[in-house]
C-alpha cells in the first residue's frame, strides 16, 4: 500500500495544454499549504517514470483524445495504474478523467452531444456519492467543454450524472475522475471563450455562446468553487495526514 511520510512530497499536476492549468485547484492547495509541482506536458516535459517524487497525481484537460497515438498518453496511463495499485490519490478533470477511466479498463467514446458551457449535473443516490458530495443540492451547474465521454471501470462507482452526458464523475477509493470542469476561474472561462471561436460558431442546447458563458460570471464561479471545495476537500483528506503526520 501507499505509505505516507512525515515530509510531504509534491502533488504532481499534469498540464496537457497551455490554457488548461490547475486554476482554482492551485488556490486550494496553496491555501492549505500543500506542495505541488506542474508537469508541463504541453512544453515537452517528460512523464515521470515512477511515483517516487509524488504524494498524489492530478491530470488536467486538453483538446486531444486519450485514443490519440501520443507517447505521453501511454506513459500517463501506466502511471495512473501504478498510483491506483499503491493507493495514491489520483484526480482527473475532463481529459484527465478520461485518462483515469481508460487506465483502469473503461472506454472513451464520442458523447451523443458536445457539452460546452454551464450545464446541470446531479449527485447519484449511493453511499459513495454521499461521501463525496454531502451537503450539495440535488442539481447544480458546473462548467463543461468536451465531445467525448468515459465508461465506468469495473470497480468504479458513479457519483455524478448529467442529462446529456450520463457519466460526469466516478470514484474508486482515493481516486476521483470528473468529466466536467470544477477547476475553472473567471480568467480561465474568459480565455477559453475567446480562444476557441470555431467551436462556438453554432450554438445548440448544449453548446453555449461566449456571451452566455460569461453572463453573471462572478456569481457562477462562486457557486462552482463551493462545489469544488467539497470535492477537493474529500480528495485531499488523505494528504492532510501527510502534511501533519
Amino acid at each position: 500500500m501507499f505509505r505516507y511520510t512525515r515530509y510531504m512530497k509534491p502533488i504532481l499536476i499534469f498540464r496537457h495544454w497551455v490554457t488548461e492549468g490547475p486554476g482554482y485547484l492551485a488556490e486550494v492547495l496553496d491555501r492549505n499549504g500543500l506542495p505541488w509541482r506542474l508537469v508541463a506536458i504541453d512544453e515537452g516535459e517528460p512523464v515521470p517514470a515512477t511515483l517516487e517524487q509524488a504524494s498524489a497525481l492530478v491530470f488536467m484537460g486538453g483538446p486531444m483524445s486519450v485514443n490519440d497515438r501520443l507517447a505521453w498518453v501511454e506513459q500517463e496511463l501506466r502511471l495512473i495504474r501504478a498510483a491506483h495499485e499503491s493507493g495514491m490519490p489520483v484526480l482527473g478533470h475532463c481529459l484527465g478523467g478520461q485518462l483515469i477511466a481508460k487506465a483502469l479498463g473503461g472506454g472513451v467514446t464520442k458523447n451523443p452531444v458536445r457539452e460546452i458551457g454551464w450545464l446541470p449535473v446531479s449527485p447519484v443516490r449511493n453511499a459513495v456519492a454521499a461521501e463525496w458530495l454531502r451537503g450539495l443540492p440535488p442539481t447544480f451547474d458546473v462548467f463543461h467543454w468536451h465531445g467525448e465521454t468515459f465508461s465506468l471501470p469495473a470497480q468504479a462507482t458513479l457519483i455524478l450524472k448529467g442529462e446529456t452526458c450520463a457519466h460526469q464523475g466516478f470514484a474508486i477509493g482515493n481516486l476521483l475522475a470528473l468529466q466536467c470542469h470544477v477547476e475553472m476561474t473567471e480568467d480561465l472561462v474568459r480565455t477559453w471563450t475567446t480562444g476557441e471561436p470555431a467551436e462556438l460558431a453554432q450554438t445548440t442546447a448544449t453548446v453555449q455562446s461566449a456571451a452566455t458563458m460569461t453572463t453573471a460570471l462572478p456569481e457562477r464561479i462562486e457557486g462552482l468553487h463551493a462545489i469544488a471545495d467539497r470535492l477537493y476537500g474529500r480528495w485531499l483528506q488523505p494528504l492532510f495526514f501527510v502534511k501533519n503526520g
